[in-house]
């Protein structure tokens, strides 16, 4: 039989102390008074004052019982165990129990209080009604708004030969966010392809028709089919690309590559686009650092040369692009540097967002797809590194790209 608390050793020992502390506060008055009857009854007050412990207002939760029988401690450890949100609650839709994962979900969550108070979607608690009043299970989609958007896929069933009801969740946040970012892919997808597909059976119909003896205009026109073409080419090698990158997302390059050779091979190879635009190409790089980090060369490649052929389109007016070579401890830092008219603060979060542009008619202009800065995110990201962009007083951008260090014993 399990003893009270009073009377383990450890409770014992306090109730002592309790009373020796108490009969000398006691003895002390009853002197103090005179050592008359007087004294005597205040050391009796204190005594049962003392002896007196108030009751604990907080009602402890109610045995766990399924079928008429109360709950194993097993039954339990395997309930707390489930990764996913489960609740049980009685036929008056009060929770009697809540696991771990279901009180993280939805903190509001207390067995005693009816279900109601911490999940008040209209629909879960209709279908919750139903199956109480015999409907032997009904499933539902659960979305809160705020404080963020969430999404949880119920299922709702009573258990056999009980009152008892099983409110289960899954969460499909992430899922529904995959599905939305794949159904916006392929509409912007489709509409980049629609323009200059339009474009060019525009031009190959006037070609076919009023044009077709016009020497000038058909040369001019041709021009502008080549160029649409070359844009639907630019586009489907980056389509390309991204798929790449995703099949390979959660393979980790090992090959050691060294940034300082790399970085001025792509300043010789975009010196000519340079040139045309009146940009000098600097460059600073730590001296005696070893400057060589763990990656796939080709897509390290691809990596720079989007972010230099940015930094000379979109920031050219400023005449002249940096780049910058560190180390800092197992990291190393290459920034790439425009002095431009930069770029307001709103857009920033947005820019390696696939077909997000700033500016979407000089981005046509310059040639872009709407896709340099999100392959540039996929190849970092593969890299196990980190992609950051500021536009300081938007007085140029800065684009630095954080790499893991070669370690010689990989």
């Amino acid at each position: 039989m399990t003893r009270p608390a009073a009377f383990s050793r450890p409770g014992l020992l306090r109730t002592l102390a309790v009373l020796v502390a108490l009969m000398l506060m006691g003895v002390a008055i009853w002197l103090e008074a005179g050592g008359t009857l007087i004294g005597l009854a205040m050391l009796n007050l204190v005594l049962m004052v003392g002896l007196v412990r108030p009751r604990s207002r907080t009602p402890s939760p109610p045995p766990l019982r399924i079928a008429g029988h109360e709950a194993s401690p097993e039954f339990r450890q395997a309930l707390d165990a489930l990764p996913s949100p489960t609740i049980l609650t009685d036929r008056r839709a009060v929770v009697v129990y809540a696991n771990p994962a279901s009180t993280t979900a939805f903190p509001g969550l207390r067995a005693g209080f009816p279900l109601s108070a911490a999940m008040r979607d209209p629909d879960l608690l209709a279908a919750l009604e139903r199956v109480q009043k015999g409907e032997r299970e009904a499933t539902i989609e659960l979305i809160e708004r705020v404080p963020l958007e969430r999404s949880f896929s119920v299922t709702i069933r009573r258990m056999e030969g009980d009152d008892v009801v099983l409110v289960s969740l899954t969460d499909t946040t992430k899922a529904r966010q995959v599905e939305r970012m794949r159904a916006d892919f392929v509409a912007n997808a489709s509409h980049e392809l629609r323009t200059p597909l339009a474009s060019i059976l525009g031009f190959v119909e006037t070609l076919q028709g009023p044009a077709k003896a016009d020497e000038a205009a058909r040369t001019r026109f041709l021009d502008i089919v080549a160029t649409q073409a070359r844009r639907m080419t630019r586009l489907i090698n980056d389509l390309l690309s991204l798929s790449r990158l995703e099949m390979n997302a959660h393979i980790r390059p090992s090959e050691r590559v060294d940034l300082r050779p790399l970085v001025l091979h792509l300043f010789d190879v975009l010196g000519g686009l340079a040139s045309e635009r009146g940009v000098r190409l600097e460059h600073d790089f730590e001296e005696g650092a070893e400057l060589a980090v763990t990656g796939d060369r080709d897509e390290l490649m691809r990596l720079v040369e989007n972010l230099i052929e940015n930094a000379i389109k979109y920031g050219g007016s400023g005449g002249r692009v940096d780049a910058q070579l560190r180390r800092e401890g197992h990291e190393i830092f290459l920034s790439i540097r425009d002095f431009g008219p930069g770029i307001a603060p709103e857009h920033i979060p947005r820019l390696t967002e696939r077909f997000y542009r700033v500016n979407t008619e000089e981005s046509r202009v310059q040639g872009g797809t709407g896709l340099g800065l999100a392959i540039c995110k996929h190849i970092v990201t593969r890299h196990r590194g980190r992609l950051e962009i500021e536009s300081p007083g938007q007085a140029g951008t800065v684009t630095r790209i954080v790499l893991p260090a070669y370690k010689i014993d990989q």
